[in-house]
């Protein structure tokens, strides 16, 4: 089984003409069926809205309280780059509840999928860049809150920094943040990760592939994690309208397949296997069929590879 979380409000209407692809997220799981990668047993939708405890444990309460009164001042409104709505609110919500659950379901099944949800922009006290509420650092602090994961390693590889990941867990050596992408994109102003690997414009397969596979199975067995999250954009692909890197699909392919080995690979301290929840993160190129492709050859090697 491939645990996948999926919920129609994810795919929320935008204004005619917004950059943010909306519709891949009503086209993906359509896709994934039809290649075979998963069947309609493997879809969970998250069963509920993300309790104001869980989100508590990463964001402000005056942020979530101006989010869900939709009281925000105009200029942080405007840098969330969706049109705030209690219905944009709810959507974050259920998808910060799709990584909780998704979660839940890698410790018992290796790994699980969010179809949306990679929303590292997210800091304790604002959003940017078409991210709200950041899920997978949600999911980290239920996971250590309920005592089910007390090391964490999030492994970030979308053409962005995770700036908002990095800022909410700064000082914290019980959650390492690896975020490996594009020097010259955005956030032009980064924060610390406690891995940042920054890449020149034009990086091709074979320079980003020789600094994952440098970093990432050190990284884990230094760490020795409970529990990985994975970001795995696909807005590193040369395509890509605002990615600067220089990927071609099928080096996006191996990146994940070699990710997905490296965590396979590892050994664990007292389990025999470390659970991995994946976040879709971004995808930007004008032909929406190279990101579903993209998208879609991530599920392909979570599958083959950890299941």
């Amino acid at each position: 089984m491939l645990p996948i979380a999926f919920h129609p409000i994810y795919k929320h209407p935008l204004p005619e003409g917004h950059r943010f692809p909306m519709i891949k997220y009503e086209l993906l799981p359509e896709q994934l069926k039809l290649e075979g990668i998963a069947t309609e047993a493997d879809f969970f939708e998250p069963s509920k809205l993300c309790e104001d405890v869980d989100v508590l444990r990463v964001h402000t309460a005056k942020y979530l309280d101006d989010l869900k009164n939709l009281t925000l001042d105009k200029r942080a409104a405007r840098k969330l780059g969706f049109p705030l709505s209690k219905e944009l609110v709810s959507r974050e919500l259920r998808i910060a509840q799709g990584t909780i659950e998704g979660c839940l379901k890698a410790i018992d099944h290796k790994v699980a999928m969010n179809i949306a949800g990679g929303t590292h922009h997210a800091y304790t006290d604002h959003g940017e860049a078409f991210c709200l509420l950041n899920d997978q650092a949600i999911a980290a602090r239920y996971l250590q809150h309920h005592g089910l994961a007390e090391k964490i390693l999030i492994v970030d590889l979308d053409v962005h920094q995770g700036n908002g990941t990095a800022e909410i867990f700064t000082g914290d050596d019980s959650v390492f943040t690896f975020s490996m992408h594009g020097a010259s994109n955005y956030p032009f102003k980064k924060e610390t990760s406690d891995l940042d690997i920054a890449l020149p414009d034009g990086t091709d397969d074979e320079a980003f592939l020789k600094e994952l596979r440098h970093h990432l199975p050190d990284l884990i067995a230094q760490q020795k994690p409970h529990f990985i999250f994975y970001l795995a954009g696909v807005d590193v692909l040369s395509t890509d309208k605002l990615g600067r890197l220089g990927l071609t699909p099928q080096g996006c392919k191996m990146r994940d397949e070699y990710s997905f080995s490296a965590f396979a690979k590892a050994n664990h301290i007292s389990k025999p296997f470390i659970p991995v929840q994946c976040s879709m993160g971004g995808g930007y190129s004008p032909e929406i069929k190279i990101i579903i492709d993209a998208h879609t050859n991530t599920y392909r090697a979570a599958r083959d590879i950890l299941l």
